[in-house]
């Protein structure tokens, strides 16, 4: 039989994920398999990860798009040179079965190392805290308050001779060790020995495809963009230490960026998460209230617009290329795979965390 080794692995590969589809229905086996078994698997890759400054997903990419072309190169010859239009039919099949087990292969490993995560208590299920319906009038209350609470920050941030945000970039990497200190008082379940995040190397290639950071669970490596303006660097730091504790869904990661870098101590994180907020929720107030949005964002410092204005003009460059409309679109359907039917829509299920968590304080204040 032609290419029966090819044939056993895809076969294998095959069961693996129909095991993996079965798993997902079992929420008690889940969680015991991400807190006992990938869990621990991740923090030791990391470890490993962790002993050089280079990010080794980066390392991996690049090696794999090579490794990707040589390939093709090899599978192309292999096909051309082959006699007679049958064994060149029978080359090109042995070429595309290859590469198919190959990406079905690291579909498989991610789904087990991560994608279990999906199906396993979040931070809602362990702290008791879920997202709930908003009011307009709520949603109104803490836009307000962390606008104020932004403005507050803000004069707590060293800025250059133009007012801009000018904490070093390496500074906020060498405190991301510590962002998660505060919160933990509160959720002791969020504990945890952080390594810190690692810069990437191809930030500007990221910021093309709509990433400000990501967390490789092949490496148990949180990676972050450092091209993107520096004012959102911090909380995007606390998200993807979200990710190193476990925490797959992005909302969630989105809210713990927000409720650790404000409870952090550390100026510049408690500045950027206070933005953060302020900026999802604006957004969400907008489209429903926009009389309001607007008497808030006027109110705001003027270094506070500076530099919502320097973001939005960053990310607006990106706005209409093609690869960010791909990768957007490649990461709502995974998102949706994962049984997120909103995908890349349920960013916004942050607010709701927001509003639920903050509301008591937001009408102290008021």
């Amino acid at each position: 039989m032609p290419y029966k080794k090819l044939h056993l692995w895809l076969a294998a590969d095959g069961l693996l994920l129909l095991l993996y589809r079965l798993l997902r229905g079992n929420r008690p086996l889940v969680n015991a398999l991400t807190e006992q078994v990938t869990g621990p698997l991740r923090r030791m890759l990391g470890r490993a990860s962790y002993l050089t400054d280079v990010s080794i997903m980066e390392v991996l990419d690049v090696l794999a798009i090579l490794a990707g072309l040589a390939y093709l190169v090899w599978t192309i010859r292999a096909v051309t040179r082959a006699a007679g239009r049958r064994e060149k039919l029978r080359r090109a099949y042995g070429g595309l079965l290859g590469f198919a087990c190959a990406g079905l292969s690291v579909w498989t490993v991610f789904c087990f190392l991560w994608g279990l995560g999906y199906w396993a208590d979040g931070f809602q299920e362990k702290s008791g805290i879920y997202a709930q319906p908003v009011a307009r009038e709520d949603l109104l209350a803490v836009t307000a308050y962390f606008a104020e609470q932004t403005a507050c920050a803000a004069e707590g941030v060293p800025r250059d001779e133009a007012g801009r945000f000018a904490v070093p970039r390496e500074d906020i990497l060498t405190d991301s060790v510590r962002v998660y200190d505060g919160v933990t008082e509160t959720f002791p379940f969020l504990a945890f020995d952080d390594p810190g995040v690692k810069a990437m190397r191809f930030s500007r290639i990221m910021s093309a495809l709509d990433f400000t950071g990501v967390y490789c669970a092949y490496t148990g490596e949180s990676n972050v963009n450092v091209d993107s303006p520096a004012c959102i660097l911090p909380s995007t730091v606390a998200h993807e230490l979200g990710h190193q504790r476990g925490f797959v869904s992005e909302q969630e990661c989105n809210f713990l960026s927000i409720l650790a870098s404000t409870s952090s101590g550390l100026p510049a994180y408690e500045y950027s998460g206070w933005l953060q907020g302020y900026i999802y929720l604006g957004n969400a107030l907008y489209p429903v209230d926009p009389d309001s949005y607007w008497a808030i964002r006027e109110a705001l410092p003027e270094n506070v617009q500076q530099d919502l204005k320097e973001n939005n003009e960053y990310w607006a460059q990106f706005r209409n290329s093609a690869a960010r409309r791909a990768s957007n679109k490649i990461y709502d359907g995974i998102l949706k795979g994962y049984g997120d039917e909103r995908g890349i829509q349920s960013y916004g299920t942050v607010v709701d965390l927001l509003v639920v968590y903050y509301l008591d304080e937001a009408q102290a204040e008021s």
